[in-house]
């Protein structure tokens, strides 16, 4: 995996779309390979680029409550971490900010913590009136390659 220092034009571009503290002191690196390119702060992988947009990886997401949370219920924890996409019948909750085709983070309904980042298929509005079918496309689970990268 290749190894840069993140350019201040893309620093600049991710604290405009994420709010988070970021100090002159802090080590942002972007790691990169024919699949992934991966922004790491201070060691942790904090950000992937997927479809030309910058979002939060899980890792980051344990400290940082960035995107809206979608809760699904224990029975569907399994199917998620193995990389399924989240089917309307799952879910247990849904923050009213969700819009569509944009990043969410789907938490376990028991614990409360993240378990994967998906691509929201539908607004929160439009997921409520559902009954079944995909709603979120899983774009990055506990135990995937971005997950295991560079830790």
């Amino acid at each position: 995996m290749k190894r840069t220092k993140l350019r201040s034009k893309d620093t600049a571009e991710l604290l405009q779309q994420y709010p988070i503290a970021i100090s002159k002191k802090d080590l942002l690196e972007s790691y990169q390979d024919d699949n992934l390119n991966i922004i790491v702060i201070n060691k942790i992988p904090s950000f992937f680029l997927y479809n030309n947009i910058y979002i939060p990886t899980i890792k980051l997401l344990l400290s940082n409550p960035l995107l809206p949370k979608v809760t699904i219920d224990t029975g569907a924890i399994k199917f998620i971490i193995n990389g399924a996409d989240i089917m309307r019948p799952g879910i247990t909750s849904i923050d009213p900010k969700t819009k569509s085709n944009q990043p969410v983070v789907i938490i376990d309904q028991q614990h409360q913590k993240p378990l994967a980042v998906g691509i929201a298929l539908y607004s929160a509005e439009e997921m409520q009136q559902l009954k079944s079918g995909k709603v979120i496309k899983n774009i990055h689970y506990v135990g995937d390659e971005i997950w295991k990268s560079t830790s």
